[in-house]
């Protein structure tokens, strides 16, 4: 090889593993922001566990909610739709409640289950928003 041959050869190489570590560094820089956000609008941790945990407290108040209006036993004419409400609303929030409860009970949360709960709170929240709108009708 003449020398010529041998520079190119070296700027190509060293070239090659300039682009090469860029595109490494790019891409690690974008796992480490997407990493540090959390749900479908990709919210700061802080963030997403403030609108978990209100997903949760709307959730609670309207199951109360609905306990109360069968302890009342008021029948309304929106009452089968308040039932149906409520049974999707427990259906979007199961991981949630899981969640707490083996939060509660001190237990592990699988990343599975973590995943499920960032994947679910808009549901939840629509589901159980839904449910209100319900239970406001007279």
């Amino acid at each position: 090889m003449t020398k010529t041959g041998s520079k190119i050869l070296n700027i190509r190489s060293s070239a090659a593993w300039l682009v090469s570590t860029l595109v490494i560094a790019l891409l690690q820089s974008c796992a480490a922001l997407s990493i540090n956000r959390y749900g479908p609008d990709k919210q700061t941790r802080d963030d997403f566990e403030h609108r978990v945990e209100a997903a949760f407290r709307l959730e609670n108040r309207m199951t109360s909610e609905v306990m109360v209006l069968q302890e009342d036993q008021e029948t309304g004419s929106n009452q089968e739709a308040i039932s149906q409400a409520e049974q999707v609303m427990q259906k979007n929030c199961r991981y949630l409640n899981e969640y707490a409860s083996r939060d509660i009970d001190g237990l592990s949360k699988s990343l599975l289950l973590l995943k499920h709960v960032e994947n679910s709170v808009v549901d939840c929240e629509k589901a159980a928003r839904q449910l209100e709108v319900f239970l406001k009708k007279p």
